[in-house]
């Protein structure tokens, strides 16, 4: 099938395409006597791992390390464990950054806070340093678990 046909059947443009197959990702491209790329069946299916890899967190130049030499749609043994390994690893990854999210989000909620209760009275200008202080110290004290509050009307 022709680039344009590809594009459509994957939901890429044609620069992207061609940019996948610059980058050595797509390698399954043959020309033909009038010099069009020519493209598998299976390129659908490739074009659909690398949209769902890169999706999943991983680079380009991850992506190009994981992938056979010729796609064909199918994986030997050897390339199925090398597999395994590298998507354990992009999960373990995704896990610790997802950790450090959640306690960037806890900060911020504590932060926010700490503004919305600011004592009748203060001053901006104490309110700021008292926030920073509070921050400050959160940065170096133990974790706690938080537990959702409402905020009363």
């Amino acid at each position: 099938m022709r680039i344009g046909e590809l594009a459509a059947r994957s939901g890429l443009t044609a620069s992207r395409i061609r940019f996948y197959e610059a980058s050595g990702l797509i390698s399954t491209v043959e020309r033909g006597a009038n010099n069009y790329r020519e493209y598998t069946r299976d390129a659908v299916m490739l074009l659909e791992i690398i949209t769902s890899a890169q999706n999943a967190g991983f680079s380009l130049e991850e992506i190009r390390r994981l992938m056979p030499p010729k796609f064909d749609a199918r994986l030997d043994a050897r390339h199925h464990d090398e597999l395994l390994v590298a998507l354990k690893r992009k999960a373990a990854e995704i896990e610790t950054l997802r950790e450090r999210l959640a306690e960037s989000l806890e900060r911020l909620h504590a932060v926010i806070e700490t503004i919305e209760t600011r004592p009748e009275g203060l001053s901006c200008e104490d309110n700021a340093k008292r926030v920073m202080s509070s921050f400050q110290q959160g940065a170096t004290a133990p974790k706690t678990k938080r537990t959702s509050r409402k905020k009363l009307s």
